[in-house]
């Protein structure tokens, strides 16, 4: 991972170039009062002060400088510099009159690049922002390490990152911030996780499931659980997704990237609460032994699941991890998934579904959505569509063979494993950008991840 401080230091008067910030209303006085060459070099650069436009002005002698079009001068939004940070030649550069607020972010997010794979090749050199606000800086690089995290453990495929690599990738996390990992697997996995050995089972030895779960923090502080889908690929199962469906899976892991990014943000911000983090990690695949459509799962929590498809494994493992979370009785619960096609057939891409069961989370979650720029949409638990997931021979069904309301009732099905009087809230997120925008490249991404950490750190820091 780069090192992310390098690319955001507090300012000291050094010299850098100035960025000028103009909106689309601002644009016209703001023009009249340039001198002829800078008017010239605009009219020649097509700018007119739309948002992420970019225009170099000319200076009095060599020097140079730049302005950028933003949405709104008087609130920056994250990424309304992420363009200019992907573009402009290396150097060090400030944002005339003001700091760059929230607009810090982008700047990080913008330089990175998933490049492990690709022929070694000159690299642009580290554009740097100075900061009036030094007081931020931490906080920023810490968010945009967060995800980071999560765009590369997404990107990576599933060859090189199995349950054995996730693992390793909690205890790296774990290791930095001294926290204890422990790792369920085997005879153990099959006693007290029935359903994660189940979907895991058909994977080769080396790539066979596990529960990894991490503790940290102060036995006297708010216990709280963060819990993660791991699903490392995910063929379907014997219910095998067609190619073009299967092709994305190796992003199935989603929610275990955000759920260890979401830890480190708690426990290198030393907020005070004591963590446990759980991550199902598994291998959707098919052989001889793989678990069937119409067997019988029996749960950590007692609860027998009828399989109607194998294709819905998320779930399962999930429900097994949310079971055991509730035993440590935290104060409260989130857990992230990249669990249905169907919230995103509702609400496309780049809004996490969100669920719970308590509306004073979930209300904190939106707010904090908003205050992010990180939004998520609420949709119901809607008790009524539980039928769907109704069994003849088994406490419930893990899937509904209705065409319709596909991200509730897995949400219902998860519900069932968390105690009704423990706030719980559940992110369906895609974890994926299939095209690029500014700051966020096309592949593995964050969503959720910052709404959640502003609603902790609300909760317990600030």
């Amino acid at each position: 991972m780069t090192d992310l401080s390098v690319l955001l230091r507090p300012d000291k008067g050094q010299p850098a170039t100035s960025l000028h910030l103009v909106d689309r209303k601002g644009f016209d006085s703001w023009l009249k009062a340039q001198p002829a060459r800078v008017r010239q070099a605009v009219s020649a650069q097509g700018f007119k002060g739309q948002g992420y436009q970019l225009a170099i002005l000319p200076g009095e002698q060599a020097e140079w400088s730049a302005v950028l079009g933003v949405a709104n001068v008087d609130e920056l939004s994250p990424w309304c510099l992420a363009r200019a940070a992907e573009s402009l030649p290396e150097g060090k550069y400030r944002v005339e009159g003001r700091g760059p607020g929230p607009a810090a972010l982008g700047w990080l997010l913008g330089q990175y690049r998933f490049e492990r794979y690709k022929k070694a090749e000159g690299k642009a050199g580290p554009r740097v922002l100075l900061s009036s606000e030094p007081a931020r800086i931490e906080e920023i690089v810490r968010l945009a390490e967060a995800v980071t995290l999560v765009r590369d453990l997404v990107n990576l495929p599933a060859g090189d990152l199995g349950p054995a690599e996730l693992e390793a990738a909690a205890r790296a996390v774990a290791a930095e911030c001294g926290a204890e990992v422990s790792v369920t697997s085997g005879a153990a996995l099959d006693e007290g996780y029935p359903m994660i050995a189940a979907v895991g089972r058909a994977a080769v030895p080396e790539r066979g499931p596990r529960l990894v779960e991490l503790e940290w923090g102060d036995r006297r502080h708010p216990r709280i659980a963060i819990v993660g889908k791991g699903v490392c690929f995910d063929s379907g199962g014997l219910d095998i997704k067609q190619a073009s469906w299967m092709r994305l899976m190796k992003k199935d892991m989603g929610g275990a990237a955000h759920a260890l990014a979401l830890a480190g943000l708690v426990m290198k911000s030393r907020l005070p609460v004591r963590l446990h983090l759980l991550i199902p990690a598994v291998e959707n695949s098919v052989s001889g032994n793989a678990f069937r459509p119409g067997d019988v799962l029996r749960s950590r929590k007692g609860l027998t699941v009828e399989v109607d498809n194998t294709d819905a494994e998320g779930r399962l493992i999930l429900g097994d991890a949310l079971a055991r979370a509730a035993e440590g009785e935290p104060e409260l619960i989130l857990d992230f998934a990249t669990l249905t096609g169907a919230a995103r057939v509702a609400l496309g891409p780049d809004l996490p579904a969100l669920f719970a069961n308590d509306d004073a989370l979930a209300g904190d979650l939106l707010a904090a959505g908003t205050t992010s720029a990180d939004p998520v949409w609420r949709l119901p638990l809607w008790a009524p569509y539980e039928d769907m997931l109704a069994s003849d021979i088994a406490d419930m069904s893990n899937s509904s063979d209705v065409p319709m309301a596909g991200a509730v009732t897995a949400a219902l099905f998860l519900a069932k494993f968390v105690p009704e009087n423990l706030p719980w809230a559940h992110f369906d997120t895609f974890a994926w950008r299939s095209s690029a925008k500014p700051g966020r490249p096309k592949g593995g991404d964050a969503l959720g991840l910052r709404a959640a950490w502003e609603t902790l750190s609300n909760r317990y820091g600030r």
